[in-house]
């Protein structure tokens, strides 16, 4: 097997693969490096009657970014095995509908027939490297997300915004902030929640919690930014739907 860059596969699987929460204690410590850059500015409302009605489905689309050759552990399972640890009693299913290459508007069919299909509470749609490599006209994509919000909002589930993964070699070749201060402006004006997750790694970067510049035959790195992945959407869609840190439905 080729040595690969987990750099480039954490950062261009999408175009070529086909408030300070507390973290559980079986989590990868390397994960609370970033956990301030994790903030549940907005209510989901939505995850949290599906809480009380203990059925909470979530979605994920967009490009290929959120998959790893052994889809157990891609960031979707990891986040739904943390959420069943978190509600026990609540049936939760997180269901991904991913392509590569594909931009966001180009998924906007299958983010319709995803919640037509499986009713999500949550939709965590992640974008903007498609367009970011595209060179996609950033108005265009802002009306694009404009569009998949309205959608999700006449589906009544609610959304999650998460932009683009970093790495320091694509930063210097795909020109990311126009696409990610869209994403950041949608957000706020809809008021809807934004996982940086360009933010976070690049303070896994910064810090040395990732060398997110290592070549080699392993996954070890890409497993477990996934794992940090999956854990600090748990806790941002838990702080969201406004449960406690800790409490009788079993919240640690």
């Amino acid at each position: 097997m080729k040595a690969i860059s987990i750099a480039l596969l954490l950062s261009l699987t999408a175009a070529f693969a086909g408030a300070g929460n507390a973290l559980a204690a079986d989590t990868d410590p390397a994960c609370a490096t970033a956990s301030s850059l994790v903030s549940a500015d907005f209510k989901l409302s939505q995850a949290a009657t599906a809480i009380k009605n203990k059925q909470l489905t979530i979605a994920v689309i967009g490009s290929a970014s959120s998959t790893l050759p052994d889809a157990k552990k891609a960031y979707p399972a990891r986040l739904e095995e943390m959420l069943i640890s978190k509600l026990p009693g609540v049936a939760v299913k997180v269901v991904a509908r991913v392509k590569a290459r594909e931009s966001a508007r180009e998924s906007m069919p299958e983010l319709r027939k995803l919640m037509a299909v499986e009713k999500p509470s949550i939709v965590i749609w992640q974008t903007g490297t498609v367009e970011a490599m595209r060179g996609i006209d950033p108005d265009t994509f802002r009306s694009t997300l404009e569009d998949g919000i309205e959608a999700a909002q006449e589906a009544r589930s609610g959304i999650i915004l998460m932009n683009m993964q970093y790495s320091p070699r694509t930063e210097l070749m795909i020109a990311m902030p126009p696409y990610a201060d869209a994403i950041r402006i949608i957000a706020l004006q809809h008021e809807i929640l934004l996982f940086d997750r360009l933010a976070i790694m690049r303070r896994w970067g910064e810090l040395g919690t990732f060398d997110l510049n290592e070549v080699t035959k392993e996954m070890d790195t890409a497993n477990r930014v996934h794992d940090c992945i999956g854990h600090l959407l748990g806790d941002l869609i838990l702080e969201a739907a406004k449960l406690p840190a800790s409490s009788e439905n079993g919240i640690k």
